[in-house]
């Protein structure tokens, strides 16, 4: 049976805080033991690609290629997110993950079946991210969101270089189909542990979840100008800055890998402070500066600075994406429970599809101006993207907090469900229970 959903009494203050939560311990470990598989498994494949194709682009598709199928999971599925069983929906996803990296592991594979086994996955890969980050935000307070976010996406961030660093040094040793059985065995333990430690929650949608749903969520996400605004910040000015990363092996070859080590150390110090020693306010007002420092420094670009003073660049730079966590913090404090994992899923899918959308304008871009220039041009339209959307931000009507993601917790599915309309519309539900003291909270 489903249990309560009320969060901890006392909100955690540091990462120790969050980890003594067993639950958040558990989806924290899974988390980051599918993270590290996925990793392994995306550079096996791209090493098989190579071998048998040496096609650059098929072999960049079948590390990446996967966002594409992401997006149209997030457009059908996602309300799967927020049923009545998000535990038992996670753990159904991480099986299917398990047997996606399994079927990688067969000797002799056809490309064809590895490129279908891996658009596969990505369709439910925005599906578990919205199950999960739905569980994460009722495991935890709302205080405490931004640091759960912010500790997770160090360790996204560090996982991904750990992974393809310990991947290059198995692969010394081991085949790419080695690699792949010990992608397999991380994403057996992350089952086991998020089997074994996450609990069912209760607060969700009374509706059955499916396509209508889906689009109906969605449609009511995206007519909401407040809500408009925050994922036009969370998408496109990140999602132009990751294609000036992508033009790093353009623009200088031999020290490609630097920027990138500068451009990574950058985010997670970013992340680092700002998730953990600002508080939620003063996050809120760094936000827009935050955006800004995420695409000003490669402006230097356009002067094909030299190597030291670019790394600095990038390194500075890589703290910008920071600006992710305020601005994730505001979309859940605009978002009902009942439809906070999809709209978490949705947010997150934008993301990565704007990454991929970011890299092939970078790429077509470079190949008429030239690497430096369209560094320089994508980081120019994402200070223009940023300047806008706070105009907009401003101009828009302001909207509290949805009271629906306070009360409903402690109330139980039926009083959850309340907080949203009867359609399933956020919209709707959130302005129709607008908290009046929304103006004075932080």
């Amino acid at each position: 049976m489903p249990t309560s959903t009320s969060a901890p009494a006392a909100p955690a203050t540091g990462y120790r805080d969050l980890l003594r939560n067993g639950e958040f311990a558990g989806l924290y470990a899974g988390f980051t033991l599918t993270a590290a598989a996925t990793t392994l498994s995306g550079f096996a494949l791209g090493t098989v690609v190579n071998q048998q194709t040496h096609s650059p682009f098929l072999t960049a598709v079948s590390m990446y290629g996967a966002t594409f199928a992401t997006v149209l999971g997030a457009l059908t599925l996602m309300s799967v997110a927020d049923g009545k069983r998000p535990r038992r929906t996670l753990v159904v996803l991480q099986l299917l993950t398990l047997a996606g990296v399994a079927v990688q592991a067969v000797p002799g594979l056809p490309l064809a079946a590895r490129f279908a086994a891996l658009l596969v996955l990505g369709f439910f890969q925005a599906l578990g991210t919205g199950t999960r980050m739905g569980l994460l935000a009722e495991m935890v307070p709302d205080s405490a969101y931004a640091l759960a976010r912010s500790l997770m996406n160090i360790t996204s961030g560090g996982t991904a270089i750990l992974g393809y660093a310990t991947g290059a040094v198995l692969l010394r040793f081991l085949t790419p189909h080695g690699v792949f059985l010990v992608a397999v065995v991380l994403t057996a333990l992350a089952l086991a542990v998020v089997a074994a430690t996450v609990r069912e929650h209760s607060i969700r949608l009374t509706r059955r979840p499916g396509l209508r749903q889906t689009w109906t969520t969605n449609a009511a996400l995206f007519r909401d100008p407040a809500r408009r605004v925050l994922l036009l910040g969370l998408w496109v000015p990140n999602g132009l800055i990751v294609g000036c990363e992508a033009l790093f092996i353009s623009f200088d070859p031999e020290h490609a890998g630097t920027f990138l080590a500068a451009g990574s150390a950058g985010m997670l110090l970013g992340d680092l402070i700002v998730g953990r020693l600002l508080t939620a306010d003063r996050r809120r007002r760094c936000a827009f500066a935050l955006r800004l420092l995420l695409a000003v420094p490669y402006l230097l670009f356009a002067l094909h600075p030299p190597v030291l003073l670019a790394a600095v660049a990038v390194f500075a730079a890589g703290a910008g994406f920071a600006a992710t966590l305020p601005l994730q913090e505001r979309l859940l404090e605009l978002t009902p429970d009942p439809v906070r994992g999809q709209v978490q899923g949705v947010e997150s899918a934008g993301r990565m599809t704007w990454q991929g959308i970011g890299a092939a304008l970078a790429g077509g871009a470079a190949q008429y101006l030239g690497a430096g220039t369209a560094i320089t041009v994508l980081a120019a339209a994402s200070v223009a993207v940023t300047l806008a959307s706070a105009v907009g931000g401003r101009s828009g009507p302001a909207r509290g907090p949805a009271r629906g993601a306070r009360a409903g917790r402690g109330r139980g599915r039926r009083g959850a469900a309340a907080g949203a309309s009867a359609g399933g519309e956020i919209v709707r539900g959130a302005d129709a229970v607008a908290d009046p003291d929304a103006g004075r909270r932080e």
